[in-house]
């Protein structure tokens, strides 16, 4: 096997080599996206029972370092900090949150006290600081999901070509060299043949593991993203419930 390689002509030894390097690159991303989506979709489901059975807020942000994997644990140490920020600035108690919601109800909620200015237009501008930072906290742990996917779909669309471009060149040179013996007899033809076909070859036996690899990891990936869409509206959520307790 390796005899019949080392006598391929420059060209086409160019062309595999370039398709090895592809077929490198994309298993080492697969192998190392089938781990990464795997302990963040275990972190996540770990942490969302954890979160759902505790319903403290202060105590889930000091277990965070259990969650260290999962995306919705990034997400929520972003939204929690967010909300207790805003909670403080109007004088709320967001220092130790307790409760079903994950904090207490302020003392003085039933009546105004000093420093606090209760209303519908600072609570408004509250969730949307809170739903910004849990956005752009999504959005990071997304992109981190979805990071060098794009090598992947590069790897399926343009190793075909590739291939292709390697039999091109190898029917062309067992053209000329039809021309310059004037023999169409085996010796002569096959050669070109063989090198032209085992690039198309090659070409396809690295593509297609990169498109199945690239559609297997955007499904899994798409579960994640949707466990983290889903944590994101039920925080809000919580917020809203904290936001409207303080103005009763």
């Amino acid at each position: 096997m390796w005899s019949y390689f080392s006598n391929l002509s420059p060209v086409i030894m160019a062309v595999v080599g370039i398709l090895v390097f592809f077929s490198l690159g994309s298993w080492a991303i697969m192998a190392w996206k089938f781990f990464q989506i795997g302990f963040a979709r275990r972190g996540s489901r770990e942490f969302l029972d954890y979160f759902w059975e505790t319903k403290d807020f202060a105590a889930v942000e000091r277990e965070l370092a259990r969650f260290e994997g999962s995306p919705v644990a990034l997400v929520f140490q972003e939204g929690y900090r967010e909300t207790r920020r805003f909670l403080e600035a109007r004088g709320g108690c967001g220092d130790e949150p307790k409760g079903s919601t994950g904090f207490e109800e302020p003392a003085g909620a039933q009546g105004s006290s000093p420093g606090r200015k209760p209303g519908l237009g600072a609570g408004i501008s509250g969730i949307d600081n809170v739903s910004r930072s849990l956005r752009k906290a999504a959005g990071s742990q997304e992109e981190k999901l979805e990071s060098n996917l794009s090598f992947l779909a590069t790897t399926a669309s343009v190793t075909p070509f590739i291939g292709l471009f390697g039999t091109v060149w190898g029917i062309m040179m067992a053209f000329r060299n039809i021309g310059q013996t004037g023999s169409t007899s085996l010796d002569v033809v096959a050669p070109g043949i063989s090198e032209a076909l085992v690039t198309t070859a090659i070409g396809l036996a690295v593509a297609i593991p990169a498109v199945v690899g690239f559609n297997y990891f955007q499904g899994k990936i798409k579960a994640v993203v949707g466990e983290i869409e889903g944590f994101y509206y039920d925080f809000l959520n919580i917020v809203q419930r904290i936001i409207a307790a303080e103005r009763q």
